[in-house]
């Protein structure tokens, strides 16, 4: 079989590597791909955006099956396109991987179905949101209602910070016409969990419960990025808590988008917040979240390729979704200054034994040489017994690989270690 998988960052790599394992598998092409993934996949120079070069390469390729990764194809109808051509693939139509393309779709579904999410407001001028900022409770969430790399989102602590961020996104365009529309919604506390899980617009079968770490800094601190590490399972998602999801929010959602004519069936990603009264939506995202899938897929033991292939054919109820009972800890390595300004272009060292654990971010291949190519690097995963022995093998085998302004968080797993000591 000859696979297609859009995408080039550490997500893609762990996707690759773990389909890797299908004896089916003949050939991988990764559009674009990166330095690293060049290991495990032919790497092909189309954008993961440029629908029409996907599509004509898989035409002229003969592909077998597609897999697309990130938000923007999903979004642009990647997988109208392929299936279109004939092509099976795994992923969401463009008119269900709406439901992270716009804010504003996804908290109005919710409001309509029941599902448990944040009191908001949507405002499309900035001179009402402003207005409405005046007298609305503090600290609140500022969303801009399309895409924006994960950094469309600002918690304002203050009213100052709240006013400024309207300006930003409405008014500045900080992150273009993504910010036409906002979200003004309540700030809520607790824990966070993100669940992956796959579901074939039938049968919903959540992953394993994972921990992102989305400040750049220790201790929770510095700018948002797109995750600098994970854990899982998560300690804060109990047999309770996993419960009510699947009752409250997972099967409403899937319902929820069979009734608008939007049927799902991929990767449907739930940011969930344990809040005093229950577990609610903080953000739905349309395939699989980076890094959380470096910690997940390790730990499946089923075969992936066969499960995505049962999702495309809507047999997910027929087919085993197994994980490992071990714990999984992944360490972004980064280039320092990210997410703001940093170089890139250094050369990598990564030892041959700890390349299995491996999945490359930011990399080009340079005179046989790999380059690091952009802010997140590379995740470095382990797996044991308990979550503690995960994290310092992790940690070890961090240790081991160096390139110039390399940096990393040290207390990836913390938090999840002390939920577990209560």
């Amino acid at each position: 079989m000859k696979i297609l998988v859009v995408g080039g960052g550490g997500r893609e790599h762990a996707i690759i590597k773990k389909i890797k394992e299908n004896k089916e598998v003949t050939e991988i092409f990764a559009l674009p791909g990166n330095g690293g993934i060049a290991a495990d996949a032919t790497c092909v120079n189309i954008g993961a955006k440029d629908i029409e070069g996907i599509k004509n390469f898989a035409k002229e390729n003969a592909v077998d099956y597609a897999i697309v990764a990130p938000d923007d194809p999903l979004v642009l109808g990647a997988v109208d396109a392929l299936e279109e051509t004939g092509i099976p693939c795994f992923g969401p139509r463009a008119n269900a991987a709406i439901i992270e393309g716009s804010k504003v779709f996804s908290k109005n579904l919710m409001k309509k179905y029941g599902i448990p999410t944040a009191a908001f407001e949507v405002f499309d001028n900035a001179a009402d949101a402003l207005e409405y900022l005046k007298e609305a409770p503090i600290p609140t969430v500022i969303k801009a209602d399309g895409l924006a790399l994960g950094k469309g989102v600002i918690i304002a602590m203050t009213r100052d910070e709240a006013t400024d961020a309207v300006k930003s996104i409405m008014e500045d365009k900080q992150f273009g016409a993504s910010g036409d529309k906002i979200v003004i919604e309540e700030f809520l506390e607790g824990p966070e969990v993100s669940v992956l899980s796959f579901t074939d617009g039938k049968t919903v079968v959540p992953m394993v419960s994972s921990m992102d770490h989305k400040r750049a800094h220790d201790g929770d601190q510095g700018l948002n990025t797109g995750g600098m590490g994970t854990v899982a399972p998560n300690p804060y998602y109990t047999s309770e808590v996993a419960e009510r999801c699947m009752k409250e929010i997972f099967l409403p959602t899937m319902n929820a988008m069979n009734a608008e004519g939007r049927t799902f069936k991929g990767c449907l990603y739930f940011g969930l917040m344990i809040t005093k009264n229950g577990p609610k939506v903080i953000e739905y995202n349309c395939r699989f979240g980076d890094p959380e899938t470096q910690v997940v897929l390790p730990l499946l033991d089923s075969d992936l390729l066969t499960i995505m292939k049962a999702v495309t054919d809507e047999k997910l109820s027929e087919t085993e979704v197994k994980f490992k009972d071990k714990n999984a800890c992944c360490v972004i390595m980064a280039s320092d200054g990210y997410p703001a300004h940093y170089e890139k272009g250094f050369e990598m060292n990564i030892p041959a034994d700890v390349l299995p654990n491996v999945y490359v971010a930011g990399a080009k291949l340079e005179d046989g040489k790999l380059l690091t190519n952009g802010g997140r690097v590379l995740g470095v995963t382990a797996i044991a017994d308990t979550l503690k022995d995960a994290i310092c093998e992790s940690y070890r085998l961090v240790k081991t690989i160096s390139f110039e302004n390399a940096f990393y968080r040290n207390d990836i797993g913390k938090r999840a270690l002390e939920a577990e000591e209560k």
